[in-house]
């Protein structure tokens, strides 16, 4: 007989700290996309990972010098946690940028959608413990959400050979992500979540450093306005230093896959953001996305407790 998974000990049936912290990652990512896109008017992608990036290791190393040092790394750890600094901010942020460079936003935006999708695979993979019928629900309906949303633009969707690299390579930053929110947990359990932000996203940013000096140099930043250099900020310090800070807290006390469902509000908060900001008034099929997604996370976070207690009710 096969036994069903169940929620780990770990996982806290209630968390609203926790859950209202994601909600508002979501509203970071989501607004970051169009302050993104206004840096990249003055910067090459290369240049503003190498300024970006240092902004959210200073986040951290004073989060760290507030809450006290760090524990010693265990030499068998070492690999894991330089391997997944790698792959979770070096990897990532390349494929992602020049994936987004190679294809249209519509197709970016669904492929990056299914990272729930590939957590739920990596995390059933590893054993990790939180996957159930009412998980894969969850999911199944916020990829249907991000799904409608972006066949319901007017530019809609489509595979085709000037985008195929693009999208190939969105696809790879959405299986890398997925398998760095997987593959930490483990290391935030035993050692924190602190620590592990700290050492996975110091290690990883200085690859990019060392790959956007060349950019960097050519970049005139003492022409730049004052426009690119909030962007720079807001980038760095929220979308990557606090961010960072609050999916981590969600991995670690909601579990990889359920923390991952909440990525797919970030196309909600950005379609919201393009109609006030942009004036870009979305379709009634998005609309329709857009409930879905909500729908998709509630039950991916909270369906196996109401499920359980309408079946107890039932009997």
């Amino acid at each position: 007989m096969t036994r069903e998974p169940v929620i780990p000990s770990d996982a806290p049936p209630s968390d609203p700290v926790t859950d209202l912290g994601l909600v508002g990652l979501t509203l970071i990512w989501g607004s970051n996309f169009a302050v993104v896109k206004w840096a990249l008017e003055e910067l090459s992608p290369l240049a503003l990972n190498a300024l970006r990036f240092p902004l959210a290791c200073l986040v951290i190393w004073v989060v760290v010098r507030a809450t006290g040092p760090l524990p010693r790394i265990r030499p068998r750890d070492l690999p894991a946690i330089l391997g997944l600094g790698f792959l979770g901010n070096a990897a990532y942020q390349l494929l992602f940028i020049y994936g987004l460079d190679g294809t249209r936003a519509g197709n970016a935006a669904l492929l990056m959608a299914t990272v729930p999708v590939w957590a739920l695979f990596l995390a059933a993979a590893t054993r990790e413990g939180t996957l159930d019928r009412t998980v894969w629900g969850g999911v199944f309906l916020t990829v249907l959400g991000v799904a409608l949303m972006v066949i319901g633009g007017s530019g809609g969707v489509g595979i085709e050979g000037a985008s195929l690299r693009g999208d190939l390579l969105m696809l790879l930053a959405a299986i890398s992500w997925a398998a760095y929110t997987v593959g930490t947990r483990p290391l935030s359990l035993r050692y924190g979540a602190l620590p592990v932000i700290a050492w996975t996203l110091w290690s990883g940013s200085a690859v990019l450093v060392v790959l956007g000096l060349p950019s960097l140099a050519d970049a005139q930043l003492a022409s730049l306005g004052a426009g690119p250099w909030v962007a720079v900020v807001f980038s760095g310090v929220f979308s990557l230093g606090v961010a960072y800070l609050l999916w981590y807290r969600g991995v670690v006390r909601l579990g990889s896959a359920r923390t991952s469902a909440y990525s797919n509000l970030v196309p909600v908060v950005a379609l919201l953001v393009a109609w006030l900001w942009l004036g870009e008034v979305p379709a009634g099929l998005q609309l329709v996305g857009a409930a879905i997604i909500l729908s998709g996370i509630f039950l991916a976070r909270w369906g196996r407790r109401w499920w359980g207690r309408g079946r107890v009710t039932a009997g």
